[in-house]
C-alpha cells in the first residue's frame, strides 16, 4: 500500500493547510480533505492546488462539502446535511495520500464523534502540526496524549512559525515526540518561497519511513 499521512492541529488557523501543500508537492502526493466548513472562500484543497502547484487531478474530491465556516458538526446542522464519520474512508489512490483533517482533534464531526475518533479507526501515521507561541506546548502535549489513549501511531510533530528553540526541545522531551522540523513565516507566501523553505527545513525522507 502507498505511504498515507494524517494532518492535524493543535488548533485552527495554524498553517496546517499551508503544511500539507508543501508536503503534498515535496511528495508528489494526492490530497485530501474529508470534511471541508467554508465555501465562500478560497477552500483547503483550492489552497493546496495554488500553493503546492498540485495538479488538479491529484487533489482528490471532499465527502462533506458544507457552506458555513464553523465546526463541521454545526455547519452540517446548518446546511441541513447528515455526516456520517462511521463512513469516511480514505481513496484509494496510486500516490502517496495526505489527509487533512479540520482544526484540531477534538472538533466534532456530530454531537458524539470527533475527527480523533476517525483518526483512531483508520491507524494512519499522523503528522500534529503545532504553533511556535505561547501556549504550544499545552496543546500540543494534550494533543499528544489524546492520540495515545487512542492509540493512534504517532510520525512527528511539525512547527510552523517563528523560531523559539526551547519550545521544539521541551516538547520533544515531554512528549517523547520527534520533531520533524519548523516551516517559518514566509512573507511573500508564494509556491517558491514555500518550496524552498520546506526543503531547507524537512528532511522528506522522514516522512517516508511509514506505510499505513
Amino acid at each position: 500500500m502507498n505511504l498515507r499521512l494524517v494532518i492535524t492541529g493543535t488548533d485552527t488557523g495554524i498553517g496546517k493547510t499551508v503544511f500539507s501543500a508543501a508536503l503534498t508537492d515535496a511528495l508528489g502526493a494526492c490530497y485530501w480533505k474529508p470534511i471541508q466548513s467554508g465555501l465562500h472562500e478560497e477552500t483547503d484543497s483550492e489552497t493546496v492546488l495554488r500553493l503546492g502547484r498540485i495538479s488538479s487531478q491529484r487533489i482528490l474530491p471532499e465527502a462533506w462539502r458544507l457552506k458555513t465556516p464553523v465546526s463541521p458538526h454545526l455547519s452540517a446542522e446548518l446546511d441541513e446535511v447528515t455526516l456520517d464519520p462511521d463512513a469516511l474512508q480514505p481513496p484509494e489512490t496510486n500516490l502517496p495520500l495526505i489527509i487533512e483533517g479540520a482544526g484540531g482533534l477534538l472538533v466534532p464531526l456530530t454531537r458524539h464523534k470527533t475527527f480523533v475518533d476517525v483518526f483512531a479507526r483508520w491507524q494512519i501515521p499522523v503528522v500534529l502540526c503545532a504553533r511556535t507561541g505561547l501556549g504550544t506546548i499545552n496543546h500540543t502535549l494534550l494533543s499528544l496524549e489524546a492520540m495515545r489513549q487512542r492509540r493512534i501511531p504517532i510520525l512527528g510533530v511539525a512547527f510552523i512559525g517563528d523560531a523559539y528553540p526551547d519550545t521544539p526541545r521541551i516538547i520533544e522531551e515531554m512528549g517523547d515526540v520527534r520533531i520533524l522540523g519548523r516551516l517559518p513565516r514566509l512573507e511573500p507566501l508564494t509556491p517558491d518561497s514555500l518550496r524552498r523553505a520546506f526543503r531547507e527545513n524537512f528532511d522528506t525522507s522522514s516522512f517516508r519511513e511509514v506505510i499505513a
